[in-house]
Formats: C-alpha cells, sequence, structure tokens
C-alpha cells in the first residue's frame, strides 16, 4: 500500500512545533559563506544540531507529539541522520527506537545510532527503499519524510531562516525525500516570502528532476554507493509529488566533484565538516547566478572519515 499524501502544515502547527522541540533541538546560525567574490551566499549550519543534522527538529516533533498519545516504542525507515534525530529525543523522553538502515548506510550514522540506544535492522537497499514508499506495519512506525508532524518539524528551518534574513532571495534545499524542501517551503509561503525555493540534487540520482521533466514520478539509475548519502534515490517518493511539485520553483543538479570540492571549501574557511548532502547547496550556489541573498541548508555533518581525508587530499570517493 502507498504512502498517502501528508497534509501540508499551517502557519500555527509550525510555530507550535517550534515551541514543542524547544530544548531537543536548536535554533541555528546563518552565516556567510567565506568565497573569493561571492558576498550574498549563506549558510544554514543544520550541522551544529545535537546529532549534527537538521532531522532532530522533525524527529522530535515527531515523536513528542507520539508521546502525547502514548507511544512508548517508534521505529522509522532511515538512512541514518533521521533514526538519529528519533533515537536522540526518543533518549531525552525513555522512548525505545528501532531504526531500518539500508545496507550501504555511512557507517558514522550507524555509530551514531549505537551511541544513541538505537536498535538497527539493516535491509538491502531495495527492501529499505521500499519501506519510504510504501510504510511499514509497524504500529509505532514514523515516515521520516510523509509525515505531517515531520513537516512541521522541517518547516522550523523556514522560520528561522526569515528571522535573520526576511529579504532571502532564494533557498537551496538537498533533495531526499522531499520533506525537507516541503516543510521550509510551507513556511516560507506562510509568512509571505517570495524566496524561490530551489532543489538540490546530485549525479548519482536526480529524481526530482527527472519527474519534473516528465510530468510525474519515473525511476531513474541511482549510485546508492556514492559519498553522498541522504539524498538523492531511484524515484520521487509518490506521496511527496503532489507537494514538491507544487511547491519547488527550480532544480539545481552539480557534480560530485563540484560537491566534493564544497565539502573542502567550507573545511578550509569555516572549519566546518559537511556530509555531501550538506555541502551539495554550497556547490550549487557558487555554480549558479542568482541575484539577491541566498540560503544554502547545510543539512547534516556526517561524512565518513574515510571519504574526509580522501576529499581533503583532492580526490572524489
Amino acid at each position: 500500500m502507498a504512502v498517502a499524501t501528508p497534509a501540508l502544515p499551517a502557519l500555527a502547527e509550525i510555530e507550535a512545533a517550534r515551541e514543542r522541540i524547544a530544548g531537543i533541538a536548536d535554533p541555528t546560525p546563518l552565516v556567510r559563506l567565506q568565497a573569493d567574490g561571492r558576498a550574498d551566499i549563506h549558510l544554514k549550519l543544520e550541522t551544529l544540531q545535537p546529532v549534527g543534522s537538521f532531522k532532530v527538529r522533525c524527529a522530535a516533533n515527531a515523536l513528542l507529539r507520539r508521546v502525547e498519545a502514548g507511544a512508548r516504542d517508534v521505529s522509522t525507515a532511515s538512512a541514518g541522520n533521521f533514526a538519529q534525530g528519533l533515537a536522540y529525543a526518543g533518549r531525552e523522553r525513555g522512548v525505545k527506537v528501532t531504526a531500518y538502515v539500508p545496507e550501504t548506510a555511512a557507517e558514522s550514522k550507524l555509530d551514531g545510532l549505537r551511541r544513541l540506544g538505537a536498535a538497527i535492522v539493516a535491509l538491502p537497499y531495495d527492501r529499505w527503499w521500499a519501506m519510504l514508499a510504501e510504510g511499514s506495519d509497524d504500529a509505532g512506525f514514523i515516515h521520516p519524510v510523509a509525515d505531517p508532524d515531520v513537516l512541521a518539524g522541517n518547516g522550523t528551518i523556514g522560520l528561522e531562516l526569515l528571522d535573520a534574513r526576511p529579504d532571502l532571495a532564494a533557498v537551496i534545499v538537498p533533495y531526499g525525500g522531499g520533506g525537507l524542501i516541503s516543510g521550509i517551503a510551507a513556511a516560507l509561503k506562510a509568512r509571505g516570502s517570495n524566496a524561490r525555493v530551489i532543489a538540490c540534487e546530485t549525479e548519482a540520482g536526480a529524481p526530482l528532476r527527472a519527474a519534473l521533466a516528465a510530468g510525474r514520478p519515473v525511476t531513474i539509475p541511482f549510485d546508492s554507493g556514492s559519498f553522498v548519502t541522504g539524498m538523492g534515490g531511484p524515484a520521487v517518493i509518490p506521496a511527496m509529488w503532489p507537494h514538491v511539485r507544487a511547491l519547488v520553483d527550480d532544480t539545481a543538479l552539480v557534480s560530485l566533484a563540484q560537491t566534493a570540492a564544497a565539502v573542502r571549501l567550507l573545511v578550509e574557511r569555516h572549519h566546518l565538516i559537511a556530509e555531501g548532502a550538506g555541502a551539495a547547496p554550497v556547490a550549487a550556489a557558487l555554480a549558479r547566478q542568482q541575484a539577491g541573498p541566498v540560503a544554502c541548508i547545510v543539512s547534516g555533518g556526517h561524512l565518513d572519515p574515510g571519504h574526509l581525508v580522501a576529499i581533503l587530499g583532492g580526490a572524489v570517493p
């Protein structure tokens, strides 16, 4: 059975999510990128969250809503970051978390899950992806993307962006399942912002670009073994297609080499480690000609040490 399309959160629901997750997820700064010749690019540093990823926002909001309803056990399907956010919030509230992860999940993310006490179930990539498309029979299953509480948690980023820069011309968001970009876009539009919402994808797999070209979700080749994890996939999750088709203004495609170069730039200029999905929007911003201030969602910092060493040495792992 396909996952149902979640309702987009209203502004009041996003504001309530911000209050609900206070003390678990932290507001993050928006800082200017130190790049030669570009003074209009800004970084939303979600790497500074307690679990090193924006996912703690949406995971905490969804989990706390379940706790309010009496849940004590939850599960999810995640490449690692959402599950870490869920495990972190679960540890804070005494809730057991089970994470279904793909066999290709980054070891750094698995280490984080173990440290936070989550139970881990590794699945072949195809079986794991099927959970995202079809959901799960687990009573406590929280979909990491297609869940209204997840979208509301992600929307808190949009509120913070406009609090810091109400004049934003564009926001570049890494495209994974569509939950992050949908939540941010919902918040921007609810607050009356005219900022363009741009979905960033890499050459490892660009399902949204393919879907927009075809007018419907289509299956594409996807390299699940690239160093860029947490974004891309073989297809747009059908449940999210109505939202991303309506909310996304444009897409940006970057190469793995451009993404690796952005990782190096963030280390060298900001002493910041970003995973591929977090660095890709920076690569996109540097490659685009965009008038006005641009915000890049640096979504997470879970980069395998071996990949980081290779990238700093000039290679593309």
